[in-house]
């Protein structure tokens, strides 16, 4: 990479049932399908999901991160999903990982050491994370960084 190349590392929020939908599809979706966020991530970052709850709406606390990857080029683009539903979507290279809890890490990420109502900041749905915590939540995910990622 360049000096002039700048790689940024961002957490989404979603329910793990829908990260699991947009690893499948190689894509990712943020804040009810909004272009704006989406917006602000370019390609060569890096994303990380993490997930309160394994189905949307369920008060399951599953919180665990749920997949890790690369976000490919190209703008964010709509897709119909059926019934009126048409998301903005990015595409994103994910990365062979494992889903992990949060809690362990609570007191060990910047994002959240010493907050007692650590979750806040997870209600804006994506939020850059800086790179000693994304690295450590890849640690922690098991994942299997690529050698060469693809911008």
């Amino acid at each position: 990479m360049s000096a002039t190349t700048r790689t940024s590392a961002w957490i989404a929020v979603a329910s793990a049932e829908h990260v699991r939908r947009g690893r499948a599809g190689g894509f990712m979706q943020v804040c009810h399908g909004k272009a704006a966020p989406l917006r602000r991530i370019e390609a060569g970052d890096r994303v990380v999901y993490y997930s309160p709850t394994d189905r949307f709406g369920a008060a399951d606390g599953l919180k665990s991160f749920t997949a890790i990857g690369t976000v490919l080029p190209g703008e964010p683009y709509e897709f119909d999903m059926g019934d009126g539903f048409i998301p903005f979507r990015r595409n994103v290279s994910w990365w062979p990982a494992e889903e992990a809890p949060i809690q362990p890490l609570l007191n060990r990420l910047q994002l959240t050491a010493g907050m007692r109502k650590w979750g806040y900041p997870f209600r804006f749905g994506l939020l850059p994370v800086s790179p000693y915590d994304f690295d450590l939540i890849a640690e922690f995910m098991r994942a299997a960084v690529p050698d060469v990622i693809a911008a």
